[in-house]
């Protein structure tokens, strides 16, 4: 490793803009279509939903504003109760909340960390509408058996994809497996347009409402008269491009990821006290980001402590999602007894490591000796 290298911040994020994405930019910025007209946004639509294997692509301006818009479309209204994985971000919670329904929590999976679909059936009542399947850290859900229960209950599915980019299950994409799919393209996204999503769907009527739900629900036959509630949750044309030329190099950068993953893995593996992701046979994991759980009895200090010893090698980590139960806002808008145990043990051991498509291999290199090193300091 070149010396000048030793002392550099690794983000734990930093992207990879494309070549095509800053031409298609400078498109926008030359010719003025800068806003939410303009040509790129319905082709990154058109071939964003063709890349999934979809029917209908919905431009937003989030990934949150994708799964608000998205349970709005469904109808989900205040009464009614969506399944939600205990361990998730946030958002995912949120949107339930802004349509006034009630997010009812699942566990999650102890090797995966997505959804334990053996408990939802437990937590599905007469006020079950929805569930929401978030694929997470490129990982998809098992969706064969919850595609099953949501058949037999007569449910929605949702599928938060917002870190599966290209994710696979049995050979089916992450997004092309519910009646409703969302994605985030935020800067640390596989495909990014700095802030934005997307909604995808087979269901005509669905994508017609969808558009009018982003647009404030303008009227077909007039403009300024509004036909019910809508919102403001436009992609612009300068993001749709950037989308576009991202999605072009979309392969290269999943290819990356796993080249990542197998780096991080095979060096990792080696130190006792960590555990590497856990991919089941029938999914294609894309590693959005690099998770590891410390296991403090082996690797000899708690995540946290490693997350501080990390920083002061110069080298940035993240936290991973918290229990509902230790959420002072759901706290305060809902009323909850119930612990999660593999959320709390996920939330409590876990942290995901510098992951991002322009992370270098010297850079991967260096994480993995520093928590070497770090681990041989305490035998």
């Amino acid at each position: 490793m070149r010396n000048d290298l030793k002392n550099k911040f690794i983000p734990v994020n930093e992207p990879l803009i494309s070549e095509a994405a800053k031409r298609y930019a400078m498109d926008c910025l030359e010719t003025g279509w800068i806003s939410s007209a303009g040509s790129y946004i319905e082709k990154f639509e058109r071939t964003f939903a063709d890349y999934i294997g979809t029917k209908h692509g919905i431009s937003v301006s989030s990934g949150t504003a994708a799964l608000h818009a998205a349970l709005c479309a469904l109808g989900i209204q205040p009464g009614d109760e969506v399944i939600v994985p205990a361990f998730t971000m946030m958002a995912t919670i949120f949107a339930v909340l802004y349509t006034g329904a009630k997010p009812v929590f699942v566990d999650c999976d102890q090797e995966t960390f997505n959804i334990d679909p053996r408990q939802i059936e437990a937590k599905i009542t007469r006020k079950t509408k929805a569930l929401m399947a978030v694929h997470l850290f490129g990982h998809s859900c098992d969706m064969d058996t919850i595609l099953e229960i949501a058949k037999r209950f007569g449910l929605f599915v949702i599928e938060d994809a917002a870190e599966a980019h290209g994710g696979e299950y049995k050979g089916r994409k992450c997004g092309a497996m519910s009646d409703i799919a969302c994605f985030s393209f935020y800067a640390n996204k596989i495909v990014t347009t700095g802030e934005g999503g997307m909604i995808l769907t087979n269901s005509d009527a669905l994508a017609k409402k969808l558009r009018k739900i982003r647009d404030l629900y303008h009227s077909d036959q007039r403009r300024f008269i509004h036909e019910d509630i809508g919102y403001n949750y436009r992609l612009t044309n300068i993001q749709a491009a950037i989308g576009l030329g991202q999605l072009e190099n979309v392969q290269q950068s999943i290819s990356r990821k796993l080249s990542m993953a197998e780096r991080y893995r095979s060096q990792l593996t080696t130190i006792p006290g960590i555990r590497t992701p856990v991919t089941r046979p029938e999914v294609k994991n894309v590693y959005w980001m690099y998770v590891i759980l410390i296991e403090k009895e082996k690797f000899g200090i708690s995540k946290d402590e490693l997350r501080i010893r990390l920083r002061d090698y110069q080298i940035d980590s993240r936290d991973l999602f918290y229990p509902p139960h230790r959420q002072p806002v759901l706290q305060k808008y809902l009323t909850l007894t119930e612990i999660f145990p593999n959320t709390e043990y996920a939330s409590q051991n876990g942290c995901y490591l510098p992951s991002g498509l322009a992370i270098t291999d010297d850079e991967i290199d260096r994480v993995c000796q520093t928590i070497a090193t770090i681990r041989s300091t305490l035998s």
